[in-house]
């Protein structure tokens, strides 16, 4: 059984790796782009929050 690569969670792989959002591997417009670009956002969202927040 092979399992395809979640979008939302390679972003987030990304992210905290602190890859950034340009690098995003998936032709633009894609749903697979946009996944990824939302699991990208969601770590580097709560990493921005937490740099805001003094932490």
């Amino acid at each position: 059984m092979t399992t395809d690569p979640d979008p939302f969670e390679e972003g987030q792989r990304a992210a905290r790796k602190n890859i950034p959002a340009q690098a995003n591997p998936y032709r633009d417009g894609s749903e697979e782009h946009s996944l990824w670009a939302a699991g990208h956002e969601r770590i580097a969202g709560e990493a921005e929050a937490d740099e805001s927040e003094g932490g």
